[in-house]
């Protein structure tokens, strides 16, 4: 159920409307015979035909928060447009560094946005804002966006993010301050529930893809060439897998979700020999989170959002490739690559570009109907809007029996695990 602050009394601007009662299922796949799962229903993003925020006294703000993504400035520039254009909203304002930015201890002043000001930032990576790790004050920050009089705020980040945005939105509900939080998901990694791509994704795809023609030049140009690539993917392989698929170049690929071996008969080292002795060079892709339990464990450390700090599988596969091949007296040629942060930096390719923009614009429409607490979802090529609490309540992972996996084991012709 999509909470929503009270009567929408003010007219839309726009020729167009969806009635809150259309729902998208979380699920189109259906047995005969089998009942439809009414529980999870999400309603339909888009323009309602009254709002609740009257343009022209509404003030609304911008935060982004997290990782670098490809499109936040997209995103950022887009929300700007929708509101200033389409609804008439002219007092747009973004906080600086993240969360940090919402506490005037800690916190820059927040910038005016205007046309100047955001007119060309979607060709640049990176957020015109600045961005930042960590929690917030949730008693300060409301303070603060009383005292400025923000009506709707934007908060594009990942999970902790819109964890936080849901306890801003708790926290001014409880001193009955009508305050209209919408979340657009942003994680390079694709792994949100209820949504089937997120922007930057598809771009990072791209850019892997481009490492990955190098790194396999490279390994083909030497007897026994062997390239490592090490691909972002904390916990879901996604990035690994698209882009493996998409070079058709890479042997072999290790992801998050399939726990591997290095040692024994069928085990990756022993695999990997094989291709060596059959084809003199290979192309590896390892997602960052992939074989975490093969690393000496030690005290876990964090982040200051919260997150495990893994420790680095690229640095530890090379190590053990390198000491397993001299012990078998195959001289190989390595070579490493991590392109994480030139990735994630880099400006949204043209079809992130679209995805962010209609993220936007749906998230304006959510914010000036109301309606808060919420997160801008996607599935079955719909918008939908997503609770918060339900959002993050689990991540998506790589089904190891669906599309994206089968045909990664058709590229490289690898087993399906290693053991």
């Amino acid at each position: 159920m999509i909470t929503t602050l009270g009567e929408a009394r003010f007219p839309s601007p726009l020729n167009y409307a969806v009635d809150d009662r259309l729902k998208i299922p979380a699920s189109i796949k259906v047995m005969p015979g089998d009942k439809h799962d009414s529980n999870l229903l999400f309603e339909m993003a888009g323009p309602r035909s009254r709002l609740y925020f009257n343009p022209r006294t509404t003030r609304a703000a911008i935060v982004t928060c997290g990782g670098l993504c490809p499109g936040m400035n997209n995103v950022i520039r887009s929300l700007f447009l929708e509101l200033y254009f389409i609804y008439g909203v002219k007092d747009i304002i973004g906080f600086r560094y993240g969360y940090t930015g919402l506490d005037p201890a800690f916190g820059d002043e927040p910038i005016v946005l205007n046309h100047n000001l955001i007119d060309d930032i979607h060709r640049d990576g990176g957020t015109l804002l600045g961005t930042s790790r960590g929690p917030v004050n949730i008693q300060a920050a409301v303070d603060n966006l009383i005292n400025l009089k923000i009506n709707i705020l934007f908060t594009i980040g990942g999970d902790g993010t819109q964890k936080g945005g849901f306890d801003l939105y708790k926290e001014a509900q409880k001193r009955n301050y009508p305050l209209s939080v919408v979340g657009i998901p942003k994680t390079i990694d694709n792994d949100v529930s209820f949504v089937s791509r997120t922007f930057g994704y598809l771009t990072a795809v791209e850019e892997s893809v481009r490492v990955i023609n190098t790194a396999h030049v490279e390994a083909k140009s030497v007897q026994y060439g062997v390239s490592l690539v090490k691909l972002m993917g904390r916990n879901a392989g996604f990035i690994a897998t698209g882009a493996t698929v998409a070079s058709q170049d890479v042997n072999f690929v290790l992801i998050p979700e399939v726990p591997f071996v290095l040692e024994g008969e069928k085990g990756f080292l022993q695999a990997l020999k094989n291709r060596m002795i059959d084809r003199k060079h290979a192309v590896i892709v390892v997602a960052e989170g992939a074989g975490q339990d093969l690393l000496a464990a030690g005290e876990a450390r964090y982040d200051a959002s919260g997150n495990i700090i893994l420790k680095d599988i690229g640095l530890f596969l090379r190590e053990q490739i390198d000491k397993f091949f001299k012990t078998e007296k195959i001289p190989v040629i390595i070579r490493y690559f991590d392109p994480s942060y030139s990735i994630r930096s880099c400006a949204a390719d043209a079809e992130d570009s679209i995805l962010c923009d209609l993220y936007a614009r749906n998230a304006v429409h959510a914010a000036m109907a109301g309606k808060t607490g919420l997160v801008i979802g996607y599935i079955h090529d719909s918008f939908i809007h997503v609770p918060v609490d339900l959002l993050t309540r689990k991540s998506r992972r790589i089904d190891l029996n669906g599309w994206e996996w089968r045909a990664a084991l058709a590229a490289t012709g690898q087993p399906e695990v290693f053991v």
